[in-house]
This record gives structure tokens, C-alpha cells and sequence, in this order.
């Protein structure tokens, strides 16, 4: 079992920022990707940006330029830095992490997610 604990996540006004952790533990041989996605009221779940373990990024259109997706392999964690924020991209913010929890084992977790609202 792997298991992902989001924080960071609240209110805040259009144009400033906010910056998501994500962190995974339990056990854990190795993780491949690492990303973001989110759910606004009555839309599908979409993804937000996602980081490989090499570093490698890619992102949704209506974020590039805004944010910012990072990973500490040492601390098996992830972050977003969310910056010149809009009022929709307020969402369920849900941390994603795919990898080995042994050889040739596969797994893929959520985290429980966390609300961001950015007011107008």
C-alpha cells in the first residue's frame, strides 16, 4: 500500500498563489510519475501537469506559464506551485503517483484531495 498526503490546498484571491505538497509513503521501491490533476464541480477530472522521475514535465494548456510541478525523490514528494491564480482553477486539487512498490509490482494511488478556491 501506498498512500499520498495532500496539504496546501484553501482560499485564495485571483492573482496570488498557493503551493501544493503531496507526499508518499508506505511502501515504496521506486516511483515513476508523479503528478497533478483536479476536478471542478460537474466537469470530469482533468490532468493538471505530471513530472517523471527524470525530471521531465508536461502540463495542460491553461496552466503553462502558471504553475509549476516539482519532485523531491529524496522525500518521494511532490509539489505545484500555483501562481497567478484564476478563479477557474478552483477545484478538487488530487495527487497522483505511479510506480514499484517491488520488482515487477506495480502500483498507482491518489491522494484524498484538497479544495482550492480562488475568488474573484
Amino acid at each position: 500500500q501506498v498512500q499520498l498526503v495532500e496539504s496546501g490546498g484553501g482560499l485564495v484571491q485571483a492573482g496570488g498563489s498557493r503551493r501544493l505538497s503531496c507526499a508518499a509513503s508506505g511502501r515504496i521501491f521506486s516511483i515513476n510519475a508523479m503528478g497533478w490533476y483536479r476536478q471542478a464541480p460537474g466537469k470530469q477530472r482533468e490532468l493538471v501537469a505530471v513530472i517523471s522521475s527524470d525530471g521531465s514535465t508536461n502540463y495542460t494548456d491553461s496552466v503553462k506559464g502558471r504553475f509549476t510541478i516539482s519532485r523531491d525523490n529524496a522525500k518521494n514528494t511532490v509539489y505545484l506551485q500555483m501562481n497567478s491564480l484564476k478563479p477557474e482553477d478552483t477545484a478538487v486539487y488530487y495527487c497522483n503517483a505511479r510506480g514499484l512498490w517491488g520488482v515487477g509490482r506495480s502500483f498507482a494511488s491518489w491522494g484524498q484531495g484538497t479544495q482550492v478556491t480562488v475568488s474573484s
